[in-house]
């Protein structure tokens, strides 16, 4: 089993259900919807197609304080030549204002710096930007201003219109896009009041970085937004960025996703270059929980191709994966129960973990620790089961045992009917007993399973 999850932008490339399904087969754990993009009948297509293909988490996309362009029609620009943007609807302006903050001279990067405009001149609301290189302008396309804190919202209206939508449709995840701070989450939850579902920060910015230690408290998860990030600080800091970040999530149980680029050639070649190999690999040596296929998946000839190429890169590397937790520090018991049960698989031969989780917190804190047993996560919700589909290990089931008087004896049963365990497996129970406490799973219990699933006449009668 794949223990790396596979996160895939749907776009004009795989937007249909056949290619879905195909992508599904290939290893895709998760949608992301990029609302940068499309329409809410598009959101509604994938939507549904995804809930009749697979039980997987969808990924609301939200743009937030987010810089794009937006263009009514795509054109070239040539090399020295100077364009009028503006940002109040001309055919090609900005989706945010910041007119009052910007100075002759400052630069501004497009499409993840594929891009590279100057401003020459600024009136009547508009700024006249240089093109040195010149290049393809089309809507959406993300807007960088390096060494600038612009002071834009955290939402627009159309974000909040897509928020309404997501959450009316159940999605498990938002993502938000260039987070500054943790005020910018609890703007969002704020927002979102009653959301049951998790909210993904996007670290794609000096301030995010900056910042990174109090919007992890506040955060479900993290993105590793790279290529937004590669621009908006000294491409050479990136990488090591990008293992603290993944570091600072093992060790307090969140999951991460790492982004951008991974295999960026197949979005028109059939294989990556051995250096995207590489990345992809690295990340999951970093620790990361997901690794994220964005214009790949989205607009590239070989959606299918790059979903399956992923997985052989992940089941390859995952061999290799080790623990990145720091041992000695104290969080909660639920830390201190998924670093004993870490302890008792490299001391003991147990075959399966499985624990009993209605959040799926201790579900998190034991793959953090990249244990080579299969984690098999029981929840009664089928919201915390599809969240958990993205997290590095975890096979989630949904069963609600809420009711059973011996819970640890009819999950067995249970499994072993669906064939995710063996009679002759050695496997760890870790569930919490007798406490009103959130995040407190306070038991182990090891069985071999022949010796666990008996019917309840076997077991009764051999208790006297």
């Amino acid at each position: 089993m794949k223990k790396t999850k596979i996160l895939c932008t749907i776009g004009p490339s795989s937007l249909s259900k056949q290619t879905i399904e195909e992508m599904a087969k290939a290893g895709m754990n998760g949608v992301r919807i990029n609302t940068a993009y499309g329409d809410f009948n598009q959101y509604d297509f994938v939507i549904d197609k995804i809930r009749e293909i697979a039980d997987i988490p969808l990924v609301f996309d939200i743009k937030g304080p987010e810089i794009r362009l937006k263009v009514t029609q795509k054109r070239n620009i040539g090399k020295g030549e100077v364009l009028k943007v503006g940002f109040n609807g001309e055919p090609i302006s900005f989706n945010h204002d910041f007119y009052d903050q910007m100075d002759i001279d400052d630069i501004l990067y497009i499409d993840n710096g594929k891009i590279r405009a100057r401003v020459v001149k600024k009136n009547s609301r508009m700024l006249h930007l240089i093109f040195p290189n010149g290049g393809l302008i089309d809507d959406g396309k993300g807007v960088n201003v390096p060494n600038k804190q612009l002071a834009t919202p955290t939402f627009r209206k159309e974000d909040l219109e897509i928020i309404k939508f997501a959450k009316e449709r159940d999605v498990e995840y938002f993502a938000l896009s260039f987070v500054r701070n943790a005020n910018d989450l609890k703007i969002l939850k704020s927002v979102l009041d009653g959301f049951e579902g998790g909210l993904i920060a996007k670290i794609e910015n000096f301030e995010g970085v900056e910042n990174f230690h109090e919007i992890l408290e506040v955060a479900d998860g993290v993105m590793v937004a790279r290529g937004d990030l590669g621009v908006e600080i000294e491409p050479q800091k990136v990488p090591l960025v990008q293992k603290s970040i993944i570091r600072q999530c093992n060790q307090s149980g969140k999951p991460v996703i790492t982004a951008t680029e991974m295999l960026e050639s197949m979005i028109t070649q059939p294989n990556p270059t051995r250096a995207e190999v590489s990345d992809v690999a690295n990340a999951i040596l970093d620790g990361t929980d997901a690794v994220m296929l964005s214009g790949e998946t989205a607009m590239g000839k070989y959606p299918v191709e790059a979903v399956e190429m992923m997985s052989r890169i992940a089941l390859e590397t995952e061999k290799a994966t080790k623990s990145q937790v720091e041992d000695g520090l104290f969080i909660n018991i639920s830390d201190a129960i998924s670093k004993a049960i870490q302890r008792i698989c490299q001391n003991m031969p147990v075959d399966k973990v499985i624990t009993l989780t209605r959040s799926g917190y201790t579900a998190k804190m034991i793959a953090r620790l990249k244990i080579p047993q299969q984690i098999i996560a029981v929840t009664p919700t089928q919201k915390t089961k599809r969240q958990l589909e993205l997290v590095f290990g975890v096979l989630p089931v949904q069963i609600d045992y809420q009711n059973e008087k011996d819970r640890i004896y009819a999950i067995a049963n249970k499994l072993r009917s669906m064939k995710f365990i063996k009679d002759e497996e050695t496997v760890l129970f870790t569930s919490a007993v007798r406490t009103t406490l959130e995040h407190a799973s306070n038991s182990i219990e090891i069985h071999r399973l022949k010796n666990l699933v008996f019917t309840p006449q076997q077991s009764s009668s051999l208790a006297k």
